[in-house]
């Protein structure tokens, strides 16, 4: 999918205004996808993941609202416009103070229609001055991060926006989500881009010297301070800091840290003068800061300065659809350190990761790839090395409908196989039209790339 193509989806039971929008909307240079129901609409969304939405209001079955309900469930900073007769301006002023972007009542003026949209996409951070410092911004945002997860792409519109802020951002996931690696793209695709990004392991440094690490030492001022350390935040001036795993930080310290954010100073240990600096800070834990609060391990007046804007980082079993990109990913990346000779999994190992519920998130996904990389002798590293390497048994005998999927799996490998990944070959040998055969590709997660002969 063009990650830079704005992407509009047109939900109406009307199919000749739908229509109609949809000419407009494409000669002004926007991608658009059409839905004649909400239910289509909703079903679109994930494959599509369009930046706005517009919806006609009144529609048989699920009307504008109930749509909008349900997109905002799942993804609750997605723009949606709903147009609206004469009759009904009441229920859509309604609308938009629950949430909605914008109305517009029909009929409606072309021009209004894209200033609206404009708006709504410069609120998805999709359109920035009308200039290239948007896709640069994307670009930035991206980098390193492999997805194609409805979670992962919402997540990432939130992140977009709140890089253009100042404000203090908490990120909250498991271990091994990629939290640091989320950090450090809001940086990259913030104002402070240019400054430094100093990530810290809250757990990592001793209780005894947090202090002195984050704000830095005076000579003399312990045993074994031999010269003047800045700390830090003085290292971080003028860029982010990270604080990963927060809520092990010692209580004593937390009091500390809330004045550094609340005066923008820091004290370095054994000097009578503050120290001014300007640091903007992301930090993060996997655990439960509530139920910390609850039992006093950590400060409620220092939760609230850190979770200004609050972001959820999916484990990796919410976001199944990501294990064949990353897999394939990871793969590309070890090709220097053990040779170029492993191009993919076989279909039964690709399935084994995609059901594990990978406790380790992607952390334990990359050790799992690296591991049967290194072992494997062939270029499709079977499945029994992915068990070995997940430590799970040989599963029972499989029911009728699972062995008919591995049957058409084996089937399209083949095809994929003989035809070095040319999907349109592929689909001839299948009796099968592309779009049929992509929707089989997608089912069982094969990526036609792994099968094409290296230049």
């Amino acid at each position: 999918m063009d990650q830079t193509m704005r992407r509009i989806l047109l939900v109406d039971d009307d199919e000749s205004l739908l229509h109609l929008l949809s000419l407009r909307l494409k000669s002004a240079g926007l991608d658009v996808q059409t839905a004649t129901s909400g239910s289509e609409g909703l079903a679109r969304l994930q494959v599509f993941q369009p930046h706005v939405i517009i919806t006609d209001l009144r529609m048989d079955g699920m009307d504008g609202l109930a749509l909008f309900d349900a997109v905002h469930r799942q993804y609750p900073t997605l723009p949606v416009i709903i147009l609206t007769a004469h009759g009904s301006i009441p229920e859509a002023v309604a609308a938009t103070r629950r949430g909605v972007f914008g109305f517009l009542t029909k009929p409606f003026d072309s021009q209004e229609l894209l200033a609206q949209v404009e708006k709504a996409l410069h609120l998805a951070g999709e359109v920035e001055n009308g200039g290239d410092g948007a896709d640069e911004e994307e670009q930035q945002l991206r980098r390193g991060i492999i997805t194609r997860s409805p979670l992962m792409e919402d997540l990432l519109r939130q992140a977009r926006l709140v890089a253009r802020s100042d404000a203090s951002v908490f990120i909250q996931g498991e271990s091994g989500t990629g939290k640091e690696l989320l950090a450090r793209a809001i940086h990259r695709a913030s104002p402070r881009a240019a400054g430094r990004f100093v990530a810290v392991n809250c757990t990592s440094i001793p209780s005894e010297l947090l202090e002195s690490e984050l704000f830095g030492h005076k000579r003399g001022s312990f045993t074994g301070a031999t010269r003047d350390h800045r700390g830090l935040f003085k290292a971080a001036d003028g860029g982010t800091l990270f604080l990963d795993e927060i809520g092990d930080m010692p209580l004593p310290f937390q009091a500390k840290l809330l004045r550094a954010l609340q005066e923008r100073v820091v004290r370095p240990v054994g000097a009578t003068e503050d120290v001014p600096v300007d640091v903007r800070l992301i930090s993060a834990t996997h655990q439960n800061l509530e139920k910390a609060m609850q039992e006093r391990r950590f400060r409620d007046d220092l939760y609230y300065r850190l979770n200004v804007v609050a972001l959820e980082l999916p484990p990796l079993a919410a976001r199944r659809e990501d294990i064949p990109l990353l897999a394939a990913h990871f793969i590309k990346e070890m090709a220097h350190r053990y040779g170029p000779r492993v191009k993919g999994f076989s279909p039964e190992a690709m399935e084994s990761l995609t059901r594990y519920d990978w406790p380790g998130n992607i952390r334990q996904l990359y050790n799992v790839v690296e591991q049967t990389v290194a072992l494997s002798t062939t270029p499709l590293i079977p499945v029994t090395l992915v068990e070995k390497a997940l430590r799970e048994p040989p599963g029972e005998l499989p029911s009728l409908v699972e062995m008919r999927q591995r049957v058409e799996r084996e089937y399209i490998t083949q095809l994929l196989q003989l035809t070095s990944g040319n999907v349109t070959k592929a689909a001839r040998l299948a009796q099968r039209n592309r779009t049929e055969f992509y929707k089989l590709l997608n089912r069982h997660h094969l990526d036609p790339a792994l099968f094409k002969a290296p230049k």
